[in-house]
Formats: C-alpha cells, structure tokens, sequence
C-alpha cells in the first residue's frame, strides 16, 4: 500500500472508532437512576436487591452525594431511628472506626467519618449489588424523552461517549431536581405562602428565597509546626467572618447568637484522623445564591464564588484566628483544589407532588385533614433548621430557628409529581413546603426516600404496573422487612419481634404514638409498656360500617383476646383460633408473646401484637396517596 493511502486508511479507520464511541449504543433496564447521591445510591441499591435490572448514573467518580461528594460527613439526626440502608451504612462506619465512641468526634453529630470512608462504604455495598446493578459514573443525561414502553435518556460521560437507556422507571436522584423538570413535572422554587401551605408562620407572599448553600471543606490537622497558610484569596474580606468565632474584632452577632470560641467552632464538625468538616453556619462559609434554574455555565460561575467564599473563611481561620497548622487535606477529594465535587444544597426545585407535606402535616398527624401517617415510608426527627443568614433580606424572612415539631414520617406521596407517570423523585426534590424542608432534607430522611423508591420502582417491575398503582401496603411490607421504618416510635429498634406489629398497628391509626419535644430532641413514643385501654383504641375509624364490640376502661389479656376473636368474627374471616386443639394460650404464645393470664391488664403493646396477629388490620383496607380508604373490589363490583 503507498504511503498516501496507507495514511487514508489510519485515518478513516480513527474516525470510526471515534464515531463509534460517540454514537453509543441502546441500553435496556428496568429502573434507571440519575444521580448517585444520598437517595441515589439507596435507591439502586434496593431495588437491585430486588432483582430489578438497575442503572446509576453519576456525574462526579464519587457516590454519595450530600454525605461524600459534597463533604457533609457529620450526620445530622435520626441516630435512635436507624433503620434500612441507613442503619447498614451507619453500622459499617462504626464499624471501620472501631466502635460508636469513635464516630463521636465532633459536636455537631453523633455520626462523623471522612467522606471518602464514606464513598468507599457505599461503593462496597453497591458492588454486592453487581449481578442487577450497573454504576456509570462521571456520567450526565443530556436528553429525557417519554416513549411507548418508559423512557428513554440520553448520556454522555467523560470521554465524550454517548449512551441511550431505555428504562421502564426513571427516578431523579438529582441534587437539584433537573430530571423532573426535563420530564415536564409541575415544581415550585423558594418560599409558598400561608394560603399555598396552611402554615401559620409560612410569609405573606411567595417569593423564591432558597436556602443557603455552602461549598465545604475538609481540613486536616498537619502538625503544630506546620504552615500550611494557602494563598490570600481573591477579594479576602476579614470582617465578613468576625462573628464566626471569637478574635479581636468579634461583636455580638446581630442574629443573636453566640459568638463561639474558635477552639469550638472548629470542633464543630471534627472528624477522625485529626480532621475537620468546615460547614460553619455562623458567619462562616455559608453562601447565599438561587442557582437552580441557572444554566450548568452559569451554575459554574455562581459556585465558583461560593468556593472563593469559603477559601477566605479557610484564610481567615489561618491567619486571624491562628490556626496555620489546619489546612485542606490532601488524603480525601481527589480533585486538584482538595475541596469537595460540588457544594452542599439545602434546597432544590420541590415537585407538586401526590401528596404535600408540610408543618402541620409533621406537628399533628392525626389532626391535619389528610391521614398521611397511614402511607409512612421514611421517619424524621431532627428539627426544622433553615439557613439563610447569608441572604440580603434574612431579617425579614420567617424565624425557623429549630422549630419544634415531633418526629414524623414521611408520606409515600411526596416521591411521585401529579402530572407525571413512571417517574419518582427523591432528594430535596420532594413534594414538601419550603419550611419542613429544613427537615426533610436531611442525610438521614434522604437515604430513607431513596430506599423507599428503589423498593417502589422494584415493585412497578415486578408487577408489570404503573408506579402509581403500586399497592402502597405492598410498599409499606417490603420496606418492612429491610428493616425499615414507617412511623418514628422509640419504643423499638428494627430486628426485634414485634417491630414490625407496632410499625403496622401505627400506620393503621388504630393505635396511636404520641409526639413529645423534649430540648432538642423531637421524639415519639407508642408508650409500648403502659397499660392498653379501650380508649387507646380506634377500630370504629379503621372499620366504618361495622357494629364493632364494646370495650371500657383497662382491657385484660383475656378481654383483648375476646375482642379479636369477636372482631374477626364480624369482619368475617377466620382466626388462627381454629381447629379447637388450639387453646387461647397456645396461640397467645404462637404470636410471640408470654406470660398469658388472662386476668392481667394488657399493655399497649400486647395490644398492638394481638390485633396485628389476629385481625390482620394492615392487609384489610388499599389506602390512595392521601391516606384515605381505597374501595374493596367486591365494593366496586357492587
């Protein structure tokens, strides 16, 4: 071959390839996940365990979101409420550290690690995932199109190669929401008013104030000799950062808060291995921008300065406040400034969603106008926390520091946008007002929402159905057994026997927590010890129509027994009371419990484990989005 045509040829044969790669190839999966964060993660994780063909795409080489990619490593709440992918993930980082006492190294959490411990942890568990779990990372959707079976959605990722993925259910695992909009789903941005919401302190008028983000970083403690002082930043302004901590020129803050101890403020967010989570909201690296309808250049610029911010308050810590030795780690981002992929959202874009979960949904369950807690698929329990001491305006907005609300759970709703099907949204993308956001999106309630759909995307697959005609009951049962929980009782941790009557019992309604504030904690109690009286009990709300037994005042074990027994009777299905060699005490103890007298007074929780067990109240009623009673089909053929 000459020389001229041998050159042709490299050179026709280099740009098929490069067509090639560029063209990609079609992909077919049953659930498809964009974005590999806190949620992201959880939620391939599930519904790959329950063999569904599963795909994450992430855009950074990291999976973890919030708790890794974006450095918050301190987790906020839910440390007695550990339950599913959660309390696995918590466990194996207590176990890395070589116990709980060794996650309890700052004073903002019960739970600090290194983010990339963390990356790595979750990278395990979705690897033993491998056989229906595929991860691409450093990996962006560029195009969302509804076709005839699902979706379809376009990718590329680093190299410059180009995917298209077919997938029956697409979850947006997004940090801001931007699948749900390419999908066409009805959103809303920044703060409702009380007419939107029903929440007395909600503002006058709707507005699009967000929370503050903050670009976090990770230090490292070099040694006392050390001066590991970075380059004066670009437009470094000291008295921006006077109040963060105390120095010379510290005031009092005009938030009223305290100035802290420098020594304090930086033990904030310790983490092991004489590290340092900069995450500071007190006149430290918080930063106010809306970014969320920005363009991806113009969402650049914006963090960049969110970054530069917090390069100064890595400066000033240095240089004012004298801690030289405290600088960024080189040993966990593996990026070329040591920061994190991106920074920390409080807020994104919030679908209008199934179900609308706001203050007073969280403050009163059984009060507010729709039984949400019957559709429970994640619990709660850290305080409404906002941040918006960094906007212009902050003086005026609604005072949301802590607000006390109980723990709660989270209605299934909240994931699926109204004018959308087959799509489920997870996040701080959920249907929620802005102000119970300040809870809702936290680490803890986020992996939770991802795991719930996973499952919920698991089941249209496995089912062959819309996700919206998943049976929510169905949802509640296989979240269940991941040792997961549906409403926030202390009473009992996942794993023991009769977690999973009391969680039922409670999604029914039929029995009753109660939501206490106590400091800082928000908690609820089934009160599982006291003794059950029949006006603890709400059967006549869960079984309209039927003329149920009357009970009064303390109900003994042999009374409550009775009760099921009559209860089934007129409901009209069997008990396992039959055949007759069974005895009253036999089955007392067949369902788990002990010491049958039936002369004792019964405690609530023997209460919740009989009825669960015998009248099987869970099974007996479909509930729609709202919480309400779907009609049986023998009603409907009716």
């Amino acid at each position: 071959m000459n020389p001229f045509k041998s050159f042709l040829f490299r050179i026709f044969c280099l740009l098929s390839v490069l067509s090639a790669a560029s063209c990609g190839r079609t992909i077919d999966v049953d659930v498809l996940i964009v974005g590999g964060g806190a949620s992201g993660v959880a939620a391939g994780i599930q519904a790959a365990r329950m063999e569904a063909r599963t795909m994450i795409v992430e855009e950074t080489p990291w999976l973890g979101g919030m708790l890794t990619s974006a450095g918050v490593s301190c987790i906020d709440g839910n440390y007695r409420l550990r339950g599913g992918i959660f309390r696995e993930f918590t466990d194996s980082l207590a176990s890395y550290y070589g116990g709980w006492d060794s996650l309890r190294t700052g004073w903002v959490s019960n739970i600090n690690f290194e983010p990339n411990v963390g990356q790595d942890i979750l990278s395990d568990m979705a690897s033993a995932c491998r056989d229906h779990l595929t991860v691409r990372r450093n990996t962006s959707v560029t195009e969302v199109a509804k076709d005839s079976t699902g979706w379809a959605v376009r990718t590329v990722d680093s190299r410059g190669r180009t995917n298209e993925i077919h997938c029956k259910v697409l979850i947006d695992a997004t940090e801001l929401g931007d699948v749900a909009k390419a999908c066409g789903a009805g959103y809303r941005i920044g703060m409702e008013d009380r007419e939107v919401t029903g929440e007395d302190i909600a503002p006058d008028c709707t507005n699009d104030i967000i929370q503050d983000l903050t670009y976090v970083a990770i230090l490292k403690d070099y040694g006392p000799d050390a001066d590991m002082t970075i380059e004066r930043p670009e437009g470094y302004d000291p008295s921006i950062f006077w109040n963060s901590a105390q120095n010379p020129h510290s005031t009092v803050a005009e938030t009223g808060q305290t100035v802290w101890p420098a020594s304090q403020m930086i033990t904030y967010g310790a983490l092991p291995n004489g590290k340092y989570m900069i995450n500071w909201p007190i006149y430290g690296n918080d930063y106010y921008v809306n970014a969320i309808e920005m363009t991806p250049a113009q969402r650049s610029e914006a963090f960049a300065k969110a970054k530069n911010r917090t390069l100064c308050f890595i400066y000033f810590i240095q240089t004012e406040l004298g801690m030289k030795h405290l600088g960024l780690a080189d040993d966990v981002f593996p990026t070329e400034d040591r920061l994190p992929f991106f920074p920390y959202h409080r807020e994104s874009r919030r679908i209008i969603g199934e179900a609308f979960f706001t203050l007073d949904a969280a403050a009163d369950p059984y009060g507010f106008d729709k039984p949400y807690y019957r559709t429970g698929i994640a619990v709660g329990d850290y305080a409404v926390d906002h941040h918006h001491f960094r906007h212009p305006d902050w003086k005026n907005l609604p005072d949301l520091h802590f607000y006390p609300i109980p723990s709660y759970c989270l209605p299934a709703g909240v994931m699926l946008p109204k004018d959308v099907d087959d799509l489920i949204v997870t996040e701080k993308s959920i249907s929620v007002s802005n102000l119970v956001n300040g809870t809702t999106r936290l680490q803890p309630v986020v992996m939770q929402i991802g795991q719930a759909a996973g499952a919920m995307a698991a089941l249209a697959v496995r089912y062959d159905d819309r996700v919206k005609d998943v049976s929510l009951r169905y949802l509640q049962e296989e979240l269940l057994s991941c040792g997961c929980y549906l409403m926030p009782y202390l009473d009992l941790e996942p794993g023991h026997t009769h977690f999973d009557a009391l969680q039922r019992i409670g999604s029914t309604g039929i029995m009753r927590g109660e939501g206490r504030n106590v400091g800082w904690s928000n908690q609820t109690w089934f009160r599982a010890d006291e003794p059950l009286l029949a006006e603890d009990l709400y059967m006549d709300e869960y079984f309209p129509g039927f003329e149920l037994p009357q009970l009064s005042g303390q109900v003994t074990v042999g009374r409550l027994m009775d009760y099921a027994r009559e209860v089934c009777d007129i409901l009209g299905y069997l008990v396992p009371l039959t055949p007759k060699t069974y005895t009253t005490d036999m089955v007392w103890e067949s369902i788990g419990l002990d010491s049958y007298d039936p002369s004792r007074i019964a405690t609530r929780l023997e209460g919740a484990v009989v009825l669960d067990a015998l009248v099987d109240p869970f099974a007996y009623h479909e509930i729609d989005f709202d919480g309400h009673f779907l009609p049986s089909p023998e009603t409907e053929n009716d």
